[in-house]
């Protein structure tokens, strides 16, 4: 007699066919989403660089990576390139308010054991994620850096007016669906927490990687004026609410530019007075 299944992580008893865990909010892998019978493709692959990071995939014949135009460091003479719309229009205006470039590329190993790397466009860490039919992912607009032909990146709307205006995440996230393994782009130090069903985790603007579908996003406001006018952490605050996984970083790319902006050299009106008279002077 089956009486449920045990959480990898705590070791609490849950209900059959449970996705996540009850007291921890761990993923399980008996649930509806995990029955599916495609299998994920399998590829090798070894995540290098330390806070300058780049994969290293390498690939059997046959086997296909997707990935954003710019972001291929390298590859062996036995991989073949094609730029494709992957999709048609919809898909190509999809990556536009994502993001993206609006063309991908594909990679296709002609033989064995041929290798490629990708590298991040931030300092920052390179984290690798399996995809599947219920297992799907929302992350930060950018976050996509490669993955297996079966991964499919499509837009995610913020349907929540505050959600999409003050919670910086703006109202279009992107969504991970489909089937395969997905490389994530991460800005700084990662932080990965499993939360419990309607367990809360409070996230400063910027700060959200990725969250499961499973999770719910809202905002609010930073409680008290002292608080508020004082505190430096703005106004609002972005809310995750689980079940499910939640991935944070520690130096958005918003936040380094904030930084710093004010040590940029700044152009001056004689300066552009001085620019005007040389371009003149040329003519």
């Amino acid at each position: 007699m089956n009486n449920g299944t045990f959480c990898p992580n705590c070791g609490a008893q849950n209900n059959i066919g449970s996705q996540f865990c009850g007291n921890c909010g761990t993923p399980l892998g008996n649930g509806q989403a995990q029955n599916n019978n495609t299998p994920i493709q399998e590829i090798k692959y070894e995540i290098k660089g330390n806070n300058l990071p780049y994969v290293v995939l390498n690939l059997s014949r046959g086997q296909q990576i997707i990935c954003e135009g710019g972001s291929m460091a390298w590859k062996s003479d036995g991989i073949t390139m094609d730029t494709t719309s992957n999709g048609g229009v919809g898909k190509v205006f999809s990556r536009m308010f994502t993001g993206e470039r609006l063309f991908q590329n594909i990679y296709t190993a002609q033989a064995d054991n041929q290798t490629i790397a990708f590298s991040s466009s931030f300092p920052g860490a390179i984290m690798a994620l399996d995809i599947a039919p219920g297992k799907e992912l929302i992350c930060q607009k950018s976050a996509f850096l490669a993955g297996t032909a079966g991964v499919e990146v499509s837009v995610h709307f913020n349907k929540k007016i505050g959600v999409g205006l003050f919670a910086g995440e703006g109202f279009i996230m992107q969504r991970m669906s489909g089937n395969g393994k997905v490389f994530i782009e991460i800005d700084g130090s990662m932080e990965e927490r499993y939360l419990q069903p309607g367990e809360r985790m409070i996230i400063s603007t910027g700060h959200l990687v990725m969250m499961d579908a499973s999770c719910q996003i809202d905002v609010e406001t930073v409680k008290g004026l002292k608080n508020i006018f004082l505190g430096g952490e703005g106004l609002f605050n972005t809310i995750v609410t689980g079940p499910g996984r939640v991935v944070m970083q520690s130096m958005p790319v918003s936040k380094t530019a904030n930084i710093l902006y004010p040590y940029m050299p700044k152009q001056t009106s004689s300066d552009t007075a001085s620019s005007v008279v040389n371009l003149l002077s040329k003519k």
